[in-house]
């Protein structure tokens, strides 16, 4: 990192390596060191630590004890382990991220199933348990509400004399209208209002989206005047995950309304129109090359929510490793020389309309495990060779360094991992 010329390294602490039994068992002290010495290692070469608290993971004995993340109790066990974080690493630590894609946890792991716990019902998948109309919104409210019983910890105990800043970071497609309709407009507004603002409404405005209300009603849990006490100003900056753009139809009057739809603002989204794809296709399913979205997304959030601060804390380009790809290839990628140089452009143009963006962190500093898709896909400025572990610089990663080297770059210039056999 300190070759390439980043300032600035986003990672995830795992809550289970700290408190393996959360509250009720022993702090893992070794957990403890390991991150203070990378904290040390990082400081040491000019390089900012940039926190995330919880990005998927979850000490197994609260899944055990007491159902994770639809138990109102979790507030309580993330509060816990938020205030040991803040006050081992804190006085070296400036950002600090709650959680990373809560949006994604809640759908894929309470809708879907298809993430841990792996809870859903008929017709969005068959698990063995759970409730895919009414679990999501307990999950994400128990969310929402660690976010701000962990921010409430930082405010009273430790930011002013830590001097950091604190905030969440949430997953972030742009949505095309499938056409330009009012109609399909306002199924484009839907489907931000179920995916971004079903998180950052509460948090900065005490309430779920009008739009999510209208049609889910008493499914979504309340919020208490002491809930809302605590939601009111909880963040300091908005972290933005971006990728992709995708259509959205509208299914709000349709014959096809039923079931998964009605979770999703009764909005379907695909990358495709008359079988022509809404951007060039990347190796990664469902991710285009839309730079134009990362300008939108930016500007919404700008727009929606006061101007906050932003930082972009993941943009990147995806390559498909198979025996049938060589080295050489994977090395050569013009592909995602050309994404980012786009993505960042776009970009420009929303900070000179007048978005508070503070920084960009590209996905990702080197290939690692991709979740689902293991190591059958490459995001890495860095090629790793999984054999040997030898670490190989791509021309992606010749290119960033010239380019932070510009006389462009006024924001943080950082890069990113959630690979734990690393952080």
């Amino acid at each position: 990192m300190n070759s390439l010329g980043v300032n600035a390294y986003r990672f995830s602490v795992s809550w289970s390596r700290i408190l393996p039994r959360g509250r009720f068992g022993e702090i893992n002290q070794e957990g403890i060191a390991f991150y203070k010495k990378l904290i040390d290692a990082l400081l040491l070469k000019g390089i900012q630590p940039f926190i995330t608290l919880s990005h998927y993971d979850i000490p197994q004995a609260l899944e055990d004890r007491y159902g994770a993340w639809l138990n109102y109790q979790i507030q309580e066990d993330f509060g816990y382990y938020a205030d040991l974080c803040f006050k081992e690493f804190g006085e070296k630590v400036k950002y600090w991220n709650t959680f990373n894609e809560p949006n994604v946890m809640v759908k894929k792991g309470y809708r879907e199933g298809t993430y841990p716990p792996g809870r859903c019902s008929e017709p969005y998948g068959q698990c063995s348990s759970g409730d895919s109309n009414i679990e999501p919104y307990i999950a994400a409210h128990n969310v929402i509400l660690s976010h701000a019983t962990a921010v409430d910890i930082y405010r009273r105990k430790y930011q002013a004399k830590q001097g950091g800043s604190i905030g969440i970071v949430m997953s972030t497609a742009w949505f095309v209208p499938f056409m330009d309709t009012p109609k399909e407009r306002l199924a484009a507004a839907r489907a931000l209002a179920f995916d971004v603002a079903w998180f950052l409404d509460p948090i900065i405005y005490g309430n779920y989206p009008p739009e999510m209300l209208q049609i889910l009603g008493s499914r979504l849990p309340t919020f208490s005047s002491e809930d809302k006490r605590k939601l009111n100003n909880t963040l300091d900056f908005i972290g933005i995950n971006h990728y992709t753009a995708l259509y959205t139809e509208d299914r709000m009057f349709s014959a096809y309304n039923s079931g998964p739809l009605e979770g999703n603002g009764s909005v379907i989204t695909t990358g495709f129109k008359n079988g022509v794809p809404i951007g060039p296709t990347t190796d990664m399913p469902d991710f285009f090359v839309t730079p134009y979205g990362i300008e939108k997304i930016v500007l919404y959030v700008m727009e929606r929510y006061r101007n906050i601060p932003m930082i972009i804390t993941e943009n990147g380009y995806a390559q498909k490793d198979s025996s049938e790809v060589s080295t050489t290839e994977l090395l050569n990628d013009h592909g995602r020389i050309e994404y980012l140089r786009s993505y960042l452009s776009s970009l420009s143009n929303a900070i000179r309309k007048g978005a508070d963006v503070r920084g960009y962190f590209v996905w990702s500093l080197i290939d690692n495990f991709e979740w689902l898709y293991g190591y059958t896909l490459r995001f890495g400025l860095y090629h790793v060779d999984y054999t040997t572990l030898k670490r190989t610089p791509k021309q992606s990663a010749k290119w960033y360094k010239e380019f932070l080297k510009g006389p462009q770059i006024t924001t943080m210039a950082v890069t990113t991992s959630r690979n734990r056999k690393l952080i």
